[in-house]
């Protein structure tokens, strides 16, 4: 880029010198006004071929050989490093281009995030505060540009497209969210995702309670309802305002926000023997604490008994501040 941008500078240097040496040469060589000067220099370098203003004496001819000479070879070196500019950065997007849809080619058990709105930015944000690997599907190019996403975090299209979500690799993703604003276009991203991947855990948002049955129907094991949620909320906040209060302090603050994580048994260890709670020993390794325990069977406990012994595909669900669930991350490779 330095070497190209020294190559334009020489070439409108350059440009800009013939230009002035044309401007002044027929003002002193001709005895022509400003613009008569200026007019002369302009069809000569161009080349257009126009009418002299007066005729050239044989000094005169010799000059406009000469800038006609020096002006071909100029504009031709110009022509030819914004050809290579143009060439080169064109180049340079179907580089990155081909980069990016690599990178994406290569994720597994990922999260697709559909729609880049309210919903869609809460949820990347979160995925991003607990380290996933995810994809943000948005048809609007110039918001994801001007997101923190990565450009490997975004692909620009239609989630509706079924080669959208093929090139955002729906077949490999472990989990869909589908955050747009249209409740008919979740429902049809619903439908497309769980045709091209059986396995795929798919969360969709809602906007009219009447969708959600057809939601599920269509395939999405969740489905969440941002207004209703919203209006609980603040009618929790009438029925318990300082239990609400209490909450949304530790959910909303900065690094000692509050967050739940759920860690399989396999995540824990790397043996099949079953261990107690107590054995695990969490709140001393990580700080986090226990407050649920689903079981093998799908069974869920809430605050479960110490000695409960976890067992292969079992799991339990931790409390924590940013800080404790990053620790738990890094101590379990999670």
């Amino acid at each position: 880029m330095n070497s190209f941008r020294l190559k334009l500078i020489v070439a409108l240097s350059l440009l800009v010198l013939v230009f002035l040496t044309g401007v002044f040469g027929f003002r002193m060589i001709m005895d022509l006004n400003w613009i008569d000067a200026f007019y002369m220099t302009a069809i000569t370098i161009t080349t257009v071929g126009y009418r002299e203003v007066v005729l050239p004496s044989d000094e005169a001819k010799i000059f406009i050989t000469i800038l006609i000479l020096s002006s071909v070879v100029i504009l031709g070196f110009v022509v030819s490093v914004l050809t290579e500019y143009f060439i080169s950065f064109s180049s340079l997007n179907d580089l990155k281009q081909k980069r990016k849809l690599k990178k994406i080619q290569k994720m597994e058990n990922h999260i697709i995030v559909c729609g880049y709105g309210r919903n869609g930015q809460q949820a990347a944000s979160k995925l991003m505060e607990f380290h996933k690997d995810f994809l943000v599907i948005d048809k609007d190019q110039e918001v994801l540009e001007k997101s923190d996403l990565r450009p490997e975090q975004y692909l620009v299209g239609n989630a509706n497209d079924d080669d959208v979500l093929l090139t955002a690799g729906i077949e490999k993703a472990s989990n869909l969210i589908t955050a747009l604003p249209d409740d008919a276009d979740n429902l049809f991203v619903v439908l497309s995702a769980r045709q091209l991947n059986k396995n795929l855990r798919i969360i969709s948002r809602a906007t009219e309670e009447t969708s959600y049955k057809k939601l599920k129907l269509a395939g999405a094991n969740n489905v969440i309802l941002p207004d209703k949620i919203g209006g609980q909320h603040m009618a929790s906040l009438i029925v318990s305002p300082d239990l609400l209060e209490f909450w949304d302090n530790l959910s909303y603050g900065d690094s000692k926000s509050v967050n739940l994580e759920q860690v399989s048994f396999e995540q824990l260890f790397d043996h099949e023997t079953p261990s107690t709670i107590l054995e695990l020993d969490l709140r001393q390794k990580t700080g986090c604490t226990i407050i649920g325990f689903k079981t093998a069977e799908g069974e869920y406990i809430v605050n479960p008994n110490p000695n409960i012994h976890l067992t292969p595909n079992s799991k339990i669900i931790v409390i924590g501040n940013s800080d404790q669930i990053k620790t738990l991350q890094e101590v379990y490779s999670i």
